[in-house]
């Protein structure tokens, strides 16, 4: 079982939580998972590592709650526990010998970009931050990322805080101001992950894109997360999550994360009745 130490909600949408895992906590990374089971009914879901640290031997992750076991995990307050939590699964990122990286994260996508910036920036990598959010109301980890970046650029999509646009409007901006990105980091929804790799890819800069399909053992034995990065089938469980974003087959990755639209939506509205007993007994 692992203990939840600490939760906080970053905003009513998305909440952080820290849990005590000391043996995923030593061999974490950024760029790797892990996959929780609130319980033994409960389904298996990955989620990005968001931070970890080893003297404590905790790891944090920070997560929307959208479907049945987000929301479940949400529920949970400081002292109880999940019965599983497994990792550090996927490999890490790696940055070779980048001197100036723009990270580009996009909605509850940023908490992932989060340990990006922060790894980056503790090696002594200049790294521009660009923030995208819906409104002021989902901008999560401001000052977090204050800390681990050299510039910070935070943009909504109705312009209620900060500067309105879209990430890539910024990024595009500082490009053609002259900044010589060796790489960019971008993480978030897949369409702006795609678009992205279009401002990127005329300049020739590697872009490294975090992907996000449908997962279930995360050891690359199901398939499930299968993508097409340069014509080729890979497995983000175990060949990512991380991919060269110039590569990957995008319009195929969002069809197939739309593959089970249909049945999650009927998890959100869905009542089991098994549970009820018989009530005329």
């Amino acid at each position: 079982m692992f203990k939840i130490v600490r939760k906080k909600g970053l905003n009513q949408h998305v909440t952080l939580l820290e849990i005590y895992a000391p043996h995923i906590a030593k061999k974490a990374e950024a760029g790797q998972f892990i996959i929780f089971r609130v319980d033994e009914y409960g389904e298996r879901i990955p989620l990005t590592i968001a931070d970890f640290n080893r003297d404590k031997g905790t790891v944090t992750i920070i997560f929307q709650a959208v479907g049945y076991s987000t929301k479940l995990l949400a529920s949970l307050n400081v002292g109880e526990e999940i019965l599983d939590f497994v990792g550090p699964l996927g490999v890490p990122t790696h940055y070779n010998d980048a001197k100036k990286v723009a990270v580009v994260g996009g909605g509850v996508g940023c908490a992932i970009a989060f340990p990006q910036a922060k790894t980056l920036f503790n090696k002594g990598v200049e790294v521009d931050v660009i923030a995208g959010f819906r409104n002021k109301d989902f901008v999560i980890l401001e000052e977090e990322f204050k800390q681990v970046c050299n510039n910070l650029y935070i943009c909504t999509d109705d312009g209620s805080y900060k500067e309105k646009g879209l990430v890539t409007n910024v990024l595009q901006r500082l490009i053609d101001n002259g900044n010589k990105y060796d790489l960019v980091i971008a993480i978030g929804p897949v369409v702006m992950m795609k678009y992205v790799t279009l401002v990127t890819k005329p300049y020739n800069i590697k872009t490294i894109v975090s992907l996000n399909p449908i997962m279930i053992d995360g050891t690359g034995m199901c398939g499930g997360c299968r993508v097409s990065v340069n014509n080729e089938i890979k497995f983000a469980c175990v060949d990512g999550p991380d991919f060269d974003g110039h590569q990957v087959d995008f319009d195929e990755l969002m069809i197939r994360n739309r593959f089970y639209k249909h049945h999650e939506d009927e998890t959100r509205t869905h009542e089991c009745r098994l549970l009820w007993g018989n009530k005329d007994a």
